[in-house]
């Protein structure tokens, strides 16, 4: 008998309890958010921006457990960020993964396989003297999932840099207030290089995973912060025609969302535009069971215009995302 195989990916938007000051409460977000879960159906859900709750001492998923209570996804298996090597989650934007199905193992990769890189700021107040190392905020979440006929999924949980300038000394005084134009240019530089650095970190992760096993099932699942034409995706999804090297054909990592609408493939808006940030590819080992995917936007706002609080819109801004397979 084969088996449906449902994946999703869905930004939680700094999912927490209490929230902070003039938040909506914890109450509201989980009855708006837990029925957006359960039509997901999702045998394997990943997740971001997952914040913790201190219990004793101890940072706990309380608000999460919350938001699953009542629905299957309580009695799902977890794996989850933590600090450094420890085993204690952040306290905010954790990445979380949720599976029906077994997790055999689970690891968090930053810096593993790229080095930092080193760049030396020219707008910094003052200029910095020497380089500094760059790092991401957030890991890659990796977790091998046991499916039902034995075989290993590697699921890959994901959330980039945003397109947020990064903190440039004296050139940022206040959130929305630049010192110069050069500054933000700048700021935007080491955003894009953190992007494309955790992108490339990723791409690394995946050719290891094949040259141990050229018929991996891989799925790559998140918040990319970056549309299928960007350079995140392109690095993530080694498109032939990015290559040039037709032996790399099988080593594709191909965006689930092709097969759905154009007028319907977008997961966030910004400023009247909607765009694709979350994605879900597969490998090709993996996309031969491949059913169809869908974006469940239909109430999807714009958080970016005016007067768009989180108190009149206590959902997350981005929308879920999920893709069927078939297993034999």
């Amino acid at each position: 008998m084969a088996t449906t195989l449902r994946i999703a990916t869905f930004n939680l938007e700094n999912f927490d309890d209490p929230g902070p000051a003039g938040q909506p409460t914890l109450a509201t977000r989980v009855a708006l958010m837990r029925p957006q879960l359960e039509r997901l159906r999702a045998d394997i859900l990943c997740l971001q921006e997952v914040n913790t709750q201190e219990v004793n001492g101890v940072r706990t998923f309380a608000a999460l457990d919350q938001l699953v209570a009542g629905t299957p996804y309580a009695g799902f298996s977890r794996a989850w960020t933590t600090v450094a090597a420890g085993t204690m989650p952040l306290d905010v934007r954790n990445l979380v993964i949720l599976s029906r199905f077994p997790i055999a193992s689970h690891r968090q990769i930053k810096h593993e396989i790229t080095p930092r890189p080193a760049y030396r700021r020219v707008t910094a107040i003052p200029p910095d003297a020497n380089a500094i190392d760059i790092t991401w905020e957030r890991p890659i979440l990796q977790a091998a999932v046991t499916l039902p006929d034995g075989s290993t999924l590697q699921v890959l949980n994901l959330h980039l840099k945003s397109k947020l300038p990064t903190d440039i000394p004296g050139q940022h005084p206040s959130q929305f207030l630049w010192q110069s134009a050069s500054g933000w240019a700048e700021g935007s530089f080491i955003s894009a290089m953190k992007r494309i650095g955790q992108a490339l970190e990723t791409r690394m992760l995946i050719d290891g995973l094949l040259d141990d096993d050229p018929n991996a099932r891989i799925v790559v699942c998140g918040d990319l912060n970056a549309d299928l034409d960007e350079v995140p995706l392109e690095a993530i999804r080694g498109d032939v025609e990015n290559t040039g090297n037709p032996a790399l054909v099988s080593r594709l990592m191909i965006p689930c969302e092709r097969n759905i609408p154009t007028s319907a493939r977008f997961s966030l808006y910004h400023q009247g535009r909607p765009v694709m940030l979350d994605h879900i590819l597969a490998s090709r080992p993996l996309l031969a069971y491949w059913q169809g995917s869908a974006a469940h936007n239909e109430i999807l706002h714009d958080e970016s215009v005016a007067f768009a609080l989180d108190t009149t819109f206590p959902e997350s801004d981005h929308a879920p995302v999920v893709a069927e397979f078939l297993l034999p």
